[in-house]
């Protein structure tokens, strides 16, 4: 049997996405294979794509002893009301914000060190 690959490229544009998954797991049965493989591999890369990080998320690991003053920084840096600062002060570890910019992310970082909490950048 010759292999016409323009004959299965179009089989698999008909069809659906549960075809296509029970597919795959036919292929890695029967050739002993994984389809992950591939995202491990891209996995390895992204080590490198870390370094040049573009986006942070703010987390406050420690609110410190002036937790008056941490709510309301939260809650300026937030916009969020007392009750939703007040909880993220008061349940950490808890992320402030999320896919911020360095610059962005450290200002918040020095706001809330200010007041004595601790934050970690991610």
């Amino acid at each position: 049997m010759a292999f016409d690959k323009d004959a299965i490229i179009d089989s698999l544009k008909e069809a659906s996405i549960s075809d296509l998954n029970d597919l795959v797991k036919a292929i890695e049965e029967e050739l002993d294979v994984s389809a992950s493989a591939p995202v491990a591999v891209a996995g390895a890369a992204g080590g490198d794509a870390a370094a040049a990080k573009d986006s942070y998320d703010v987390e406050l690991t420690e609110s410190g002893d002036q937790k008056v003053k941490a709510i309301k920084a939260v809650r300026d840096i937030t916009g969020l009301g007392l009750k939703d600062a007040k909880g993220l002060v008061d349940n950490v570890p808890s992320i402030i914000k999320e896919g911020v910019s360095e610059d962005e992310a450290n200002d918040m970082k020095a706001k809330l060190e200010e007041v004595g909490g601790v934050v970690t950048l991610k």
